[in-house]
């Protein structure tokens, strides 16, 4: 196979619909990836901070506002990639590459610590301290995030956006 021939598959497979299906289980795996840890977080925000502070990288008056603050994001940019917002791919993307910039922090300083990345009930973080794995499972989901961005861009998918005003018109900000 030529690199001219692939070149012209791969655009052809994301407008298909084979292409958009994907395109929907990878928004929906990353729905949940961020929402279900995001939750299991907020209901324990404390235990997230802890987690924060073992990396050593805030003092410790900005630990549990940080935490709190990363929860709402994670949150927020989830709930978006589901309605398919504007700004919450990004917002996504963003996070990911914060959490990956800091396992690897932690695996440069060989931090024996759990992740954090799926919450206080995560049975994985129990059983082993893996920031490696963590790490090489962020870039799976980073992945999965530049296929979002490909089949948008080959679709041409704009999000709406977060607000509209009073007259039903799309609001002016734009991402």
């Amino acid at each position: 196979m030529s690199a001219q021939s692939l070149q012209s598959m791969v655009p052809r497979f994301l407008r298909s619909r084979p292409g958009r299906g994907v395109y929907q289980l990878l928004r929906l795996l990353l729905v949940g990836v961020f929402f279900w840890p995001g939750l299991s977080k907020a209901l324990a925000p404390q235990e997230f901070a802890t987690t924060i502070a073992a990396y050593g990288l805030l003092p410790e008056p900005l630990v549990t506002g940080a935490a709190v603050l990363l929860i709402a994001l994670e949150l927020i940019a989830a709930g978006g990639l589901l309605l398919e917002k504007r700004g919450a791919l990004l917002l996504l993307t963003l996070q990911l590459l914060l959490f990956m910039a800091v396992l690897g922090y932690g695996i440069h300083l060989g931090l024996d610590i759990d992740c954090g990345c799926f919450g206080p009930n995560d049975p994985e973080a129990a059983a082993f301290h893996d920031l490696r794995g963590a790490l090489l499972r962020d870039c799976g989901f980073l992945s999965a995030i530049a296929y979002l961005y490909a089949w948008r861009f080959q679709n041409r998918l704009r999000p709406a956006p977060w607000l509209r005003t009073s007259t039903g018109q799309a609001s002016s900000k734009e991402e």
